[in-house]
Order: structure tokens, then C-alpha cells, then sequence
């Protein structure tokens, strides 16, 4: 029979390692072509292998809980027919990258590597990036004592080794006088948590990875942008009565749903075109305008968790091929089977709070973006209208607009106007709109 190693294949453009979370099959068990073998974790999303060909599985190389590099072999198939078959491809792993024991966690893991090694010694991706985010230099993390496989420094180690080094002030000498440059001279303080008393009626759930990754990233994100939230609220008769009217017509034409999301998720692409200084990101002293507009649009997991999937270059589809893009994503989210690129490459984000009857929300950012919407409940209230007769009382659907933004970048005339251009389009919805 031949043998097929079968390798952590390419999971997206920035993703170079998976954690392994569950064997689905064991040592022995007979397989078939691209039935799921095993269940990785990236930082990014979860996801499943699958056998490439009929088989038998002959080796699991890695144990669960193990950090593998993209091109590492983590499994040994032997087909049933003898026919040889080539392993997927994927780019070979470093060959000291074998495995990494420190957790994945979001920290800007599209900027690439933070920080090139002076040595031969390998660092994760993960902790490169946490380097870079921190200010930590090369000389420092060369320094730092790992405890991790073949003395490899961890999460941690490198988190340890930030949180005794001290609040450090970065200081550049000009002439006779020294000063600390802006972008360098602050480092958030990093709090440690209460105590908690824990009694006898109580239960500690732990967290999963996701909560964790979660965590970790709306702890970063508020240390790193100064948040300011700007709020508007619109009227959106209009386009509640243009839906009511044309949804059972969109999805016979369509075969897809209009819900409502679509409909904010177009106001936003062509507030972004109106006001591109919110589509950006921050990199040091620099500030990088994004070419794309992709929305990500946060859905809530069966688990309670949350994941953000991205609608790329929204601005250039339709309502209807934004429609079709929310629905799919929605409904893979809630099956666990996105894949990382869905989830990754965003640059600006909208978050539904009204889905769950609350009226506004104060979201945080989603970095290394620099704003998010959070749009709430639409509801019925009375409200003053102008009309040709004078002003009048007349029952209105309603909905408060939340606009958070990095105020780094993002002052409050660009914060709310761009909030504000986004009710607009809402409210000026053309009711005798064609589907």
C-alpha cells in the first residue's frame, strides 16, 4: 500500500500555525476521501482537515493541545488500492518550528512578523507580533528565557518578562536637551485583577479558547485606542415599509432572505466612499488608508461567543449580492465552518445589538481597525415630522446609531459626520426602489 503523509495545510495569507484540538479518527480507523480527520484551531476560526484518499490511518504524528506550523506532518494514511496519491501542498515548516506550546491569541497577526531573530533561535509568529505590539526589541526577546519546547519562549514568558520590565520611557537625545517621543513613550499599564472570594454556591466554568482570544483582544484593543462613541438617531420608516413591501419578491427573484443587515451594510460602503478617513488603520507614527472597503459584520455563535466575519470589497456588490454574502456567512458562522480568509482582512466593522432588543451599545473597536457601528432595535415611537401643512406628531420606526472610533485618528467632526452621512442614507431610503 502507499503511503501519504498528509500535512497542516495553508490556511490563509497571514495564518502559519494551528493548535490541534480533537482527533476525529484514531490510529487504525479506515478513512475516505475528504472525510474530516481532525479539528484544528487558529487564532482565526476552527476548522476541520480532511483525508485526502481512501485510506487507512496509519499515525497521528501530533497530540491534541499541540501548536503546529503550515507543512508540518500531522498524520501518516495508508491507501487501501496501493494507488500513490500526492500530499497536499503546502510550504515546509522551519525544521525547529515543529511545535509551538504557547496558545494563539488575535494580536495584530496581519502585520507579519514583528521581529527577525538574531539567532538561530525560533520564535512564534504569535510572539513576534506581541513583541512588536509591546516595543519589545530583538536584543530583549533574545533574552528572555523560555520554557517552552527546546527552551522556546512562550506567551507567558514573553508577557512575564513585559510586566516586570517596567512602564520604560524611550528617550532620543537632540542637542543639549532629551525627550520622549510621543509614539513611544507610553506603554498601558498592565493591571492586576482582584482577588475573587469564591463561595460554596458558586461554579468556575473556565474559559474556552475562544472566550480567551476574545478577551485578550477587547483588553488590547482598549489599551491601544482611545475610545470615543458618537451617536445618531435615524429615522427609518422608509426602509422598514420599502422591506415589508419587496422581501417576499427579493427572495423568490434572489433565492435569499432580505433581512436588514444588508441593507445597513450598503449605507456604510458608501458613507466609507464619502468619508474614507474612518477605513484605516495605525501602524506606529503611520497611518495606513485602506484601498478596500471589507465590512465585517459581528454574528453571534450558538456557544455565546462572537466571530466577525467579512463581506470583501462590499462597496462593488449589489444589495442582492450583499445579501447572499450575509446570509452565507451567517449560516456558516453558526456551523463552525467558516474558513480563516473569511474571517480576516476586514476594515471597518458593524455590529447588530438590536438583534437582542437593546436599543444602543458602546462596541469596541476590532483592531487594528479604527471604528465600528453598532446599530440597535428599531422601534415604533412618536416622533416630530415636517410636512407641508407644518409640524406634526406621527408614529415613526426609530433606531440609534453607535459609532465608536480610535480618536488617534479619528476626531469627533469626522467620527460624527460619518455616523451622521450613514443615517442619512438610511433615512432618504427611495420607497419605489427597484429589487
Amino acid at each position: 500500500m502507499a503511503t501519504i503523509e498528509l500535512r497542516l495545510p495553508k490556511m490563509g495569507e497571514s495564518v502559519a500555525e494551528a493548535s490541534i484540538l480533537s482527533w476525529l479518527k484514531k490510529e487504525g480507523d479506515r478513512v475516505t476521501a475528504d472525510e474530516p480527520l481532525v479539528e484544528i484551531a487558529t487564532d482565526k476560526v476552527n476548522s476541520e482537515v480532511p483525508s485526502p484518499e481512501d485510506g487507512i490511518l496509519v499515525s497521528c504524528r501530533v497530540n491534541v493541545g499541540d501548536t503546529v506550523q503550515v507543512g508540518h506532518v500531522i498524520a501518516v494514511i495508508e491507501t487501501v488500492d496501493g494507488a500513490s496519491a500526492p500530499a497536499p501542498v503546502a510550504p515546509a515548516a522551519p525544521a525547529a518550528s515543529e511545535t509551538v506550546s504557547a496558545p494563539s491569541a488575535p494580536v495584530a497577526v496581519d502585520s507579519g512578523a514583528a521581529v527577525v531573530s538574531s539567532s538561530v533561535r525560533f520564535y512564534s509568529p504569535l510572539v513576534k507580533n506581541i513583541a512588536k505590539q509591546e516595543n519589545v526589541s530583538q536584543a530583549e526577546l533574545d533574552s528572555i528565557s523560555g520554557t517552552g519546547q527546546n527552551g522556546r519562549v512562550t506567551k507567558e514568558n514573553l508577557m512575564g518578562y513585559i510586566s516586570s520590565r517596567g512602564n520604560k520611557v524611550v528617550s532620543v537625545q537632540t542637542g543639549s536637551s532629551t525627550f520622549a517621543p510621543i509614539a513611544n513613550s507610553f506603554e498601558a499599564p498592565r493591571v492586576k485583577g482582584p482577588n475573587i472570594t469564591v463561595g460554596p454556591n458558586d461554579e468556575i466554568i473556565e474559559m474556552d479558547r475562544m472566550r480567551r482570544i476574545i478577551a485578550d483582544h477587547m483588553i488590547m484593543s482598549t489599551q491601544v485606542s482611545p475610545h470615543v462613541t458618537s451617536y445618531v438617531e435615524a429615522d427609518l420608516t422608509n426602509v422598514v415599509l420599502w422591506r415589508e413591501k419587496v422581501k417576499k419578491q427579493f427572495e423568490a427573484n434572489s433565492k435569499t432572505k432580505l433581512t436588514f443587515t444588508p441593507i445597513f451594510i450598503e449605507a456604510v460602503a458608501k458613507a466609507i466612499r464619502d468619508f474614507p478617513g474612518v477605513n484605516a488603520s495605525v501602524d506606529g507614527n503611520n497611518i495606513i488608508m485602506r484601498g478596500d472597503i471589507n465590512i465585517g459584520m459581528a454574528a453571534a455563535l450558538p456557544s455565546g461567543n462572537l466571530i466577525v466575519p467579512v463581506i470583501k470589497n462590499a462597496d462593488q456588490l449589489n444589495l442582492v449580492g450583499i445579501a447572499k454574502k450575509v446570509n452565507d456567512l451567517a449560516e456558516r458562522a453558526r456551523a463552525n465552518k467558516l474558513t480563516p480568509d473569511e474571517i480576516q482582512g476586514g476594515t471597518y466593522t458593524l455590529t447588530n445589538v438590536g438583534s437582542f432588543g437593546n436599543v444602543m451599545g458602546t462596541p469596541i473597536i476590532n483592531q487594528p481597525q479604527v471604528a465600528i457601528l453598532a446599530v440597535g432595535a428599531i422601534r415604533k415611537k412618536p416622533a416630530v415630522i415636517e410636512t407641508p401643512q407644518g409640524d406634526a406628531i406621527a408614529i415613526r420606526h426609530m433606531m440609534f446609531l453607535s459609532h465608536s472610533y480610535d480618536h488617534r485618528i479619528v476626531d469627533g467632526a469626522l467620527g460624527g459626520r460619518f455616523v451622521r452621512r450613514v443615517a442619512d442614507y438610511l433615512e432618504e431610503w427611495d420607497v419605489n426602489r427597484e429589487i
